[in-house]
């Protein structure tokens, strides 16, 4: 692509199916800059001093609708005030009329209205004395004070040198602190007080780079009225725009660049303070202006006022609040932070309520999903009674950890955590697979060396599962499935070999497993298909209470060869010495003595 240098006139020609493309360079404080177009040609006598062109000047990136100018003499121009400064700009001339090549020269210029002068830093200032120079107790004397922004080492360094009052604008060096990831703070190297004049403006500039827009900008303004006697008729008003500033402050100077809209806010003694927040700024410099203002026009004694300017960038507006989440996010190589709002709440950061839940909606939804849990209770009961001690403890934890998990993974402010969220996230989804799997099991009525057997094995892969995608639907379908496979082999096994229906009787059929089985099949369909973000609350608490009813029913009875609490028939706590390897033994019957 042409480079358009300025002052320097450049032959181009512009056909209908390949329009001219050019590029040029504005630098900094440039405020205006102009394109012209001339010695237009189309190669036709008849039509020499007519010929139709399109010229647009905009943006490389195109992000914005460009300027556009049509021409129809031989001559025309297209003029941008307020320019962005240090970027390339795209120049494009097209033939507005079909099968007609043009032939044109096209020049560029630009003109600096303001250009501080700038001085370098030498190796004995005083960095500290630069940071100091700048006092807010005597603001008055440094109207003159204005210092030029040299880099050194990423960082904004300045050398203080003296201007007169009538200067055209003031710039204040800044320093930038990179604290986290999306997380920068910016300092102004005189202090956090500005001084602000109504003769000229206030400069402050604010580089970010590529990796900062993923994240918020602020600016809050604030009045410092404790230094100076501020007047009810002086405002300070200010624009932060990105690309270049806006340098002529006004009440009828909008806050705008010639390609980007800037925001305006002001300050004064009813409003002492301002805030903006830019979600997802433009990565470039962005300037602050900032100037003060009287309704009168003469702003009398208060010449000077103090303002203190804070920019800094956050992850997050205000973290989101007490309704939402900051989340870091990435997608490819960019990385960007988001506000994940709960209970309803939307915006950038989870302020508006517009279609927010009730605390007493809250309330509901928490005391539905917590105590919904408490059904397992009857299952507990009914495993210690048939000695299922194992089964039993599976149940408690399930019961425990789906409580507080649901406690702690409430929106809003009703929420209550005994532990990291992830933790109990992680044991609720692990006790409630291994519930059903170890129910399921128990049913199939195998030896206990096999179940515990089985137990263990599909504890463990149920924990496999669940670090490596803790809400996969197979997590949930797959140990349910190979346990009723298993089961089902198992009592088809035994009806074969018994040559009946197993289990044999039909009030177990009837009162128990059917009843049981209806249950845990309505349970996992309102698990899969009807459980939505809107009903949650109470479908996800009918799965809790449908599922630990079903345990109830499907649990089968205890086995003949177990006692109470489980232990073995015939099991005891006698000892039994062994004698060079042989166990003496005792009878346990009773010797009869006759008595003569």
């Amino acid at each position: 692509m042409p480079v358009l240098q300025p002052d320097a006139f450049l032959t181009q020609t512009a056909a209908p199916d390949g329009p001219a493309r050019l590029k040029l360079y504005v630098p900094e404080f440039a405020s205006s800059l102009s394109v012209s177009v001339a010695d237009c040609s189309s190669g036709e006598a008849a039509e020499n001093e007519n010929c139709s062109l399109v010229l647009r000047l905009g943006c490389a990136s195109l992000q914005l609708d460009p300027v556009r100018v049509n021409c129809s003499g031989i001559r025309c121009s297209a003029s941008l005030p307020n320019p962005p400064w240090n970027t390339w700009l795209r120049v494009v001339v097209e033939s507005s009329q079909a099968n007609r090549t043009v032939t044109f020269k096209v020049v560029s210029n630009y003109t600096v209205g303001c250009k501080p002068k700038s001085v370098g830093l030498e190796a004995d200032d005083d960095f500290a004395k630069l940071r100091g120079n700048s006092s807010p107790a005597n603001p008055v004397s440094n109207i003159s004070v204005v210092s030029d922004t040299v880099t050194v080492s990423n960082h904004s360094l300045a050398q203080v040198s003296q201007r007169p009052v009538s200067a055209c604008v003031g710039t204040v060096p800044v320093l930038f602190e990179e604290l986290d990831v999306l997380s920068l703070r910016f300092t102004p190297v005189s202090g956090p007080n500005i001084s602000i004049t109504n003769t000229h403006p206030m400069l402050l500039s604010y580089p970010l780079h590529t990796h900062a827009s993923g994240g918020t900008l602020n600016l809050q303004l604030t009045l410092n009225s404790t230094n100076a006697t501020v007047s009810n008729s002086s405002n300070v008003v200010a624009c932060f725009s990105p690309w270049t500033p806006v340098l002529e402050l006004n009440h009828s100077q909008r806050c705008r660049t010639a390609l980007f809209g800037g925001f305006s806010i002001g300050v004064n003694v009813s409003a002492p303070k301002a805030v903006v927040r830019l979600p997802f700024p433009q990565s470039t410099t962005w300037y602050l202006t900032l100037q003060l203002t009287c309704n009168s026009g003469d702003c009398g004694n208060t010449s000077v006022v103090s303002v203190v300017p804070e920019v800094f960038l956050s992850a997050c507006v205000e973290d989101c609040g007490p309704y939402g989440e900051c989340r870091l996010l990435r997608s490819y190589s960019y990385l960007y932070a988001a506000c994940v709002c709960t209970a309803g709440w939307k915006g950038w950061g989870c302020t508006d309520d517009s279609s927010a839940q009730s605390y007493a909606h809250q309330i509901t939804a928490i005391l539905l999903l917590t105590l919904s849990n408490l059904f397992f209770l009857p299952a507990i009961v009914v495993a210690v009674r048939r000695s299922y001690l194992t089964e039993a403890s599976i149940y408690l934890f399930t019961m425990f950890f789906s409580t507080f998990y649901h406690a702690c993974d409430q929106p809003g402010v009703a929420v209550l955590c005994i532990m990291d969220y992830d933790t109990l996230q992680y044991c609720d989804f692990l006790g409630s697979i291994c519930s059903i799997w170890v129910t399921i099991l128990c049913m199939a009525r195998v030896r206990d060396l096999i179940k515990y057997t089985l137990f263990m094995l599909g504890a463990l892969l149920i924990a496999m599962s669940m670090q490596l995608d803790r809400k996969g639907l197979w997590n949930l379908l797959g140990p349910i499935l190979c346990a009723i496979l298993f089961m089902v082999i198992t009592w088809v096994y035994r009806g074969v070999r018994r040559r009946r229906c197993y289990p044999p009787s039909w009030q177990r059929w009837v009162f128990f497993l059917i009843p049981g089985l209806l249950c845990a099949l309505v349970g996992v369909c309102l698990y899969i298909f009807a459980e939505t973000e809107d009903n949650y609350y109470y479908t996800h608490s009918l799965w809790h209470i449908l599922v630990a009813s079903c345990v109830v029913f499907l649990l089968p009875p205890k086995e003949k060869n177990i006692e109470e609490l489980g232990w073995s028939r015939g099991w005891s706590w006698s000892w039994r010495p062994r004698v060079c390897g042989y166990t003496l033994c005792q009878s346990n019957k009773e010797e009869l003595y006759t008595v003569t």
